[in-house]
Parts: C-alpha cells; structure tokens; sequence
C-alpha cells in the first residue's frame, strides 16, 4: 500500500448495519418491555390472575428456537430467513396487540419468539457478509452496544408506554418500527447466492436439515427455560421433576445425534478450539451477572430507595451511555492488542463496578454516589462485550457464522435464565420486605456478580490468548461491498487456519 489507510472509530455506514441493530433492537426491548405491562395485561384479560406466562412463553420460543434458525440460515440464506422473521414478529406483534384474552396472547407470543429467533440468529452473518477486517470488528462492536443499550433502556421505555396508553401499547409500538425494517431489508440485503448465505448452495449440505436434532434441542432448551423462570418461592413437586428429566434427557440426547449428523445443527468440533470455548463461557457469564445484577440492582433502587419505575430506570443510563461509548473502543483495541487481554479488562472493569456498588449501597445512599460505579460496569461490558462477538467470528469458518450466531444467542437467552434464578436465589438468601432487607438482598446479588467477573477475566486470559485468535488483516479501501460476483467468501480474507481447523475443514468436505 502506497499510503497507510487512517483507522475508523467507526464502522462505515450502510443500510445492512441500521437494519440489523434497529431489528436487533425490537426484540432485545421486547424481552423486557412486556414485563412493565403484567400488571395491566392480568387487570385486563386474566381476570387478576398472574400474566408472567406472557414473558415465558417468549423466552421459551426464542431460547429453543435460535440455535435452530441460525444454522438453517447457513444453509438456506441469510435473506429469505431475515424476512420472515421481521415478518413473523410484526405480525405476532400485531395479533398481540388485539388480544382478547391471555391464550390468545400466549400464542401470539410463541410467534413472536419464533420471529425474534430468526432475526437474532441472522444479525452477526449478516454484518460479517458485509464487512470485513476492522471494519467488521466495528460494526459488531456498534451491533452488540447498541443491543444492550436498548435492554436497559426498555423498562424505562415501556414505563412510559404503559402508563400513558396501556399495556397494548408495548405492542402496538412494533407495529410501524417492525413494517419499517421489513421494507429496508427487502431493499438493502443481498440476493446473489454468494452473499445470502455462506453455505454452499446446492451442495449435500446444503439441502440436508438435522430435524431430529432441532427437535431435541427445542425440547432440551424449553424444558430447562420453563425450569429456571419457575418461581423461587414455591415449593418443588413433582412436575418440576419431571421437566428436569425431560431437559436432561433431551440434552444428552441431541449431544448424541450431532456428533452422527451428516450437517449437525451445532457442529461440536468447535468447542474443541480453547479460544471458541473461552468466548461462548464468556458470553454465558456475562449475561448471568448482568441480567441477575441489573434486576436486583433495580429492585435496591425501587423498593431500597423508594424510586419510581421511571426514576430506577433514568438511574441505570450510565451503564447504557458507558456500553456504547466503550464498546466501539473496545471493538478498535482488537486490533492492536491480545483479544484475551482487551476482553479480561473489560471484566475486570466491570466486576470493579458491582464490588463498588455492593460496598456502597445502603438505604440512604445518595443517588448521586452511584453514577460512578454504574459507568465502570457500562464502559466494561462494552469493552468487553464487543470484542467478544468479533473473535467469535474470527474463531469460525464462514461457513458457520450463522449456526455460530446461534450459540451465541442461545447462551445469552439462557445465561439471562440462568442469572435471574441463580441470583434470585442469592437474594432469597439475604434479602427480604423492608428497604433494609432488600438492601442487603441486593448487596449479596452484586458481590457474587463481582465475583462472576472475576471469573470471566480468567476465563478469557487463559482461553482467549493472543496465539489461539487469527489476526485481522486491515479491511479494504473501497467503502461499499465488491460486486457479488466477484466478492470472497466473507472472513476468508483475514482468517488463519489452525491445524485444528484444517482437520474439521476436512472432515466437514468429507462429509458434504
């Protein structure tokens, strides 16, 4: 190169990124927004009756279904399952918003899961279809910023919505937003078959499906969901046994069926790579103590503090300010430092946020005296989380972005299932009524999120070293995409093989 290219702080705008991080952003909103709304919706059409089962039945389909979709869309393409998802969603959305009764938005909720699955599963191919190099690795960051930023600024959002026009507002909102991303992506997303999908399109693999596999793990993965959001305060029994044995059974059982299939919906061999582990249990652990932390932390503002919903939720948009800012840096330091290395500082920050604040709240604690340890655990999770999603993919054949991409989002639905419970169980432990016993509670629940961080930090130094992640090469001048037919197979371009890699690569020719 005859003049050094300048680096970005920012990825290069282009319709596919505001696509993916506005649809990103529906659904991860969608998680939490609905949980302002129980209240309203059991007043109204459950006759009093608790209307937590409109929130399972989300996170059930979605956590069972996103492994599923995103290794389909390695084989079917990126495009055609994008839009049915954003399809499905606004849809659902709108059968939820005429709802006359709670079966009837149960099962819009099932379709809204199944939508928000496919839309999940398809964000990161999609922007690793269309960048590449530092440019990719920033656009992730944006992608995975912005994601979170929209999750903690939902109940805030849906406060505001619920309060004003009713819980059929929190789905009446998607209607237009959703409408909208639909009409984008017919226009921005690729047809030709060397960018709508990164499989080989007509080969054996291609038109092979694991079915029995899908099934199992939808089975496995909605068994244990059911499981982890039963709730803390009510004794086990028997039906709670069984759905134990069923998620087990079906786990071992799909486990078995993936290391026989011809196209496995998730390819095993890939956990065998120490730098892949370390980047899934790193996404695992992160949703675990930010979603189980940040619900607590909530409570301590409510009931600790005696905050309104809306006051609690302008208190957490430090984290959610830090989370951007950082994430596009933490997105650039990969580039010139040990991802390992940018991704345990991103924890450590972070678990120094949680230790912070469990030494510092009490019921009196000044809002003010929490700002600061609120931006550390934002400006971590950014330069952390960002980092995260980008090795991930540069861990992975092309081939794979999509049924990576699942895995992703599936151990970050679960490790939000498994936060809340596992945490709520902590807070069972210490907390209870009264802004003193909800102060202690709360005080338990950061201390072992702290200590979760830490676990993190080893987690990716020792897993994530700088020898097991293929460097970048820098992304090529030219801002747009290449034409189609020309365009390499995305991530070819800056990806190093290992020895490990070429004998899956092999065995994954032989088997096509």
């Amino acid at each position: 190169m005859s003049a050094r290219q300048k680096p970005r702080r920012l990825p290069p705008f282009s319709g596919v990124l505001v696509l993916v991080m506005t649809s990103t952003g529906l659904v991860v909103v969608d998680l939490t927004i609905v949980a302002i709304g129980l209240p309203l919706i059991s007043a109204d059409i459950a006759d009093g009756a608790s209307a937590e089962s409109v929130v399972v039945t989300y996170m059930v389909a979605m956590g069972a279904l996103t492994q599923i979709v995103g290794s389909l869309s390695d084989r079917w393409g990126r495009r055609s399952l994008f839009l049915a998802g954003i399809g499905v969603f606004t849809l659902s959305s709108l059968a939820a918003t005429a709802a006359p009764d709670l079966l009837w938005l149960n099962i819009a909720r099932v379709a809204q899961g199944a939508g928000a699955a496919a839309i999940m599963a398809n964000g990161i191919p999609l922007l690793s279809d269309r960048y590449a190099g530092e440019e990719r690795d920033l656009a992730i960051g944006a992608w995975g910023s912005f994601a979170t930023a929209a999750g903690l600024l939902a109940p805030v959002f849906g406060g505001v919505l619920a309060e004003t026009f009713g819980w059929r507002a929190v789905f009446a909102v998607n209607l237009p937003l959703g409408a909208a991303a639909w009409a984008l992506a017919v226009r921005v997303l690729p047809r030709a078959p060397g960018t709508d999908g990164a499989g080989a399109p007509g080969g054996g693999a291609a038109r092979r499906t694991d079915w029995l596999g899908g099934l199992l793990l939808m089975l496995g993965l909605g068994a244990a969901t059911l499981l982890m959001l039963r709730p803390g305060e009510t004794p086990w029994s028997a039906r709670d046994t069984a759905v134990l044995i069923t998620a087990c059974a079906a786990s071992a059982a799909f486990l078995a069926v993936q290391l026989r299939a011809p196209a496995p919906t998730l390819e095993l061999r890939m956990f065998a790579r120490p730098a892949f582990s370390g980047v899934m249990l790193a996404v695992l652990l992160s949703r675990v103590l930010t979603i189980g932390g940040s619900v607590y932390l909530v409570l301590y503002f409510s009931d600790g503090l005696g905050m309104s919903p809306t006051g609690a939720g302008l208190l957490m948009t430090p984290i959610f300010l830090a989370q951007i800012v950082m994430g596009m840096v933490g997105s650039k330091l990969i580039g010139t430092r040990p991802p390992g290395l940018v991704i345990g500082a991103g924890y450590a920050l972070k678990g120094v946020g949680f230790a912070a604040l469990a030494l510092l709240i009490t019921p009196g604690t000044p809002w003010w005296a929490l700002v600061v340890p609120l931006l550390a655990w934002g400006a971590g999770g950014g330069i952390a989380g960002a980092p995260v999603m980008a090795v991930a993919v540069r861990v992975t054949a092309p081939e794979r972005v999509g049924m990576v991409a699942g895995t992703v989002s599936t151990l970050a639905s679960l490790g939000a299932g498994v936060g809340t419970a596992a945490l709520g169980a902590v807070f069972a432990l210490r907390g209870g009524p009264g802004a003193e016993a909800v102060t202690d509670g709360a005080r338990a629940v950061l201390g072992v999120s702290a200590a979760l961080a830490a676990v993190a930090v080893l987690v990716a130094v020792t897993l994530i070293g700088p020898r097991r992640v293929p460097g970048r090469a820098p992304a090529p001048a030219a801002q747009g995409p290449a034409p189609a037919e020309r365009r390499p197979v995305p991530g070819t371009e800056d990806r190093v093989p290992t020895a490990e890699e070429g004998d899956e690569g092999d065995s994954s020719r032989a088997r096509t």
